[in-house]
């Protein structure tokens, strides 16, 4: 269902923007995320690159924040990109003015974030979803948040085909793979289910 959905989508944006015949790449998130929502986005990319016979490269959701936060101004402060990753965690990672990722993406609890962000020389500036949900706890250590409704905490295909576009000549066609930093629901659930029949 999704996946119907999903296609139905693209085809209507590409017919009214510039047409498949002026399309030379496809640029697939390829996470932090839902693992349902990440093998449906990176399954529909790869079926449309063989389709059309494009390439298909993947980006990091989390660069494409922390690139939309550092075009934002002049600062010497980090950015933190992080994505509320729902049952009380959230996704992040750190750049440098420059764009360095200076932390690879993680998952962590926000108090396991916030000790990080304790840890730096100097606090961050943060936009995404998790920054938005945890903005009291970010907050109390200085950390600079955009208002709610700014649209620099939304992840912009702009720039998960600007990433993609940096990033194409290091990856085949159909080669996107999904960044999961932890197991998905239905193997947890086993996990649990296989625990209480052992009691």
């Amino acid at each position: 269902m999704h996946s119907t959905a999903l296609l139905a989508e693209v085809e209507r944006g590409v017919a009214e923007t510039v047409g498949w015949d002026e399309v030379t790449m496809i640029a697939v998130g390829v996470g932090p995320g839902s693992f349902t929502g990440l093998r449906v986005g990176i399954a529909t990319a790869r079926a449309l690159g063989l389709s059309r016979g494009l390439p298909v490269v993947g980006a990091c959701t989390l660069d494409a924040i922390g690139r939309a936060l550092g075009e934002r101004e002049e600062s010497s402060a980090p950015a933190l990109a992080a994505l509320d990753a729902r049952r009380g965690e959230v996704f992040a990672a750190l750049y440098a003015p420059d764009g360095e990722r200076l932390w690879d993406p993680l998952v962590s609890t926000p108090e396991g974030l916030t000790t990080r962000i304790g840890e730096l020389p100097e606090s961050p500036r943060a936009a995404g979803s998790g920054a938005v949900r945890f903005r009291q706890e970010l907050a109390r250590l200085g950390v600079a948040i955009p208002e709610d409704a700014d649209p620099v905490h939304r992840i912009s295909a702009r720039h998960i085909c600007a990433l993609a576009k940096v990033r194409e000549g290091g990856e085949r066609a159909g080669s996107p793979v999904p960044i999961y930093l932890r197991p998905p629901d239905a193997e947890r659930w086993r996990e649990r289910d296989t625990f209480q029949t052992a009691r």
